[in-house]
Parts: C-alpha cells; sequence; structure tokens
C-alpha cells in the first residue's frame, strides 16, 4: 500500500459521514475506523509499535534463519573442530548449522528491538488524540495513487497526519 494518513476527527457521527463520502473513491481506499465503539488502537499495525516491532522481527528471521544455519554448517566445516565429535561426520555440521540457525533467531529479537519506528512521535500524538475521545479514521491509498485531498480537508478535522508513505 501507499500513502498513509490519520484524520482525526471529533465524533463518531463526523467520521461516519467522512467514511461514507471516501468509501465511493475510485479507485478504493482501505479505511479503518479507530476509536471508541470502533477498532482498538492496539489492533491497528500502524498505530501500535509493539506489532511493528514484531512484523520487523519476523522478516528479519526469514532471512537470518537460512543464513544462520549456512553459516554453522560452514564454520564447522572450514575449522575442523570437533565440538560434536559425538554425532559423527554429518551429525557434527548438522548440529553447527542448528547452532547458527538458533544465533540468527536470537539476532532477529535483538535487530527488530534495536530499530525505532519512523514515525513514533506522530503515532504517539494520534493516540493521544484518541486518549481524549477523539475518532481517527486510516486512510490508506494503494500504491502509486493519490489520497482524495480535497474531500478529506472538506471534512475538516482536528488534524491529518501522514504516518507512512511508501
Amino acid at each position: 500500500m501507499g500513502l498513509c494518513v490519520a484524520v482525526v476527527l471529533d465524533d463518531r457521527a463526523h467520521l461516519d459521514r467522512l467514511q461514507e463520502d471516501l468509501a465511493t473513491v475510485t479507485p478504493p481506499l482501505r479505511l479503518t475506523a479507530v476509536g471508541s465503539g470502533a477498532t482498538a488502537p492496539l489492533e491497528v499495525m500502524e498505530l501500535n509499535p509493539a506489532l511493528q516491532r514484531q512484523r520487523r522481527q519476523r522478516r528479519m528471521a526469514t532471512w537470518l534463519l537460512p543464513f544462520g544455519f549456512a553459516a554453522g554448517a560452514m564454520f564447522t566445516f572450514i575449522t575442523d573442530l570437533e565440538t560434536f565429535r559425538f554425532a559423527g561426520p554429518l551429525g557434527e555440521p548438522l548440529l553447527g548449522g542448528l547452532l547458527g540457525m538458533v544465533s540468527g533467531w536470537m539476532g532477529s529479537f535483538a535487530a527488530a528491538a534495536s530499530v525505532t519506528g519512523d514515525g513514533d512521535d506522530r503515532i504517539r500524538g494520534v493516540r493521544n488524540r484518541l486518549d481524549e475521545g477523539a475518532m481517527v479514521l486510516l486512510v490508506e491509498a494503494p500504491a502509486g495513487e493519490t489520497l482524495p485531498w480535497t474531500r478529506l480537508q472538506a471534512a475538516r478535522p482536528r488534524a491529518v497526519v501522514r504516518l507512512r508513505e511508501d
């Protein structure tokens, strides 16, 4: 998906009117209502840094696990160490690969936790407004498409916050 913005509105009726208006836009936009009586902020990826970190960790793991296995097996072959002599000539590199894979898995957690999100301050501002009782409509356009800015501004929102631009 492309550009994602959070439109902060005063009440549910205001949000429903804007959502109905944006539902007619072509190409279709992804619209998510967040606030009381709608989706909880903790369930929305764009507003929950913990979910974003979890997604980063899974993506890192898909790369680090196979490379960790290959590195562990290769290290066992290259060094001629007999750390796992009991496993035999085929089991020893296999165990080394499994240990490398475990280290890649642990590395994915460390790498994902060390990166802070780009829009953490903007997310915090939107979450603070949600805590104040405002409603938020997340509007996400398909890649390469622009948002209907005139319709968004015509709704007279409290704020329009750009969360992500792909």
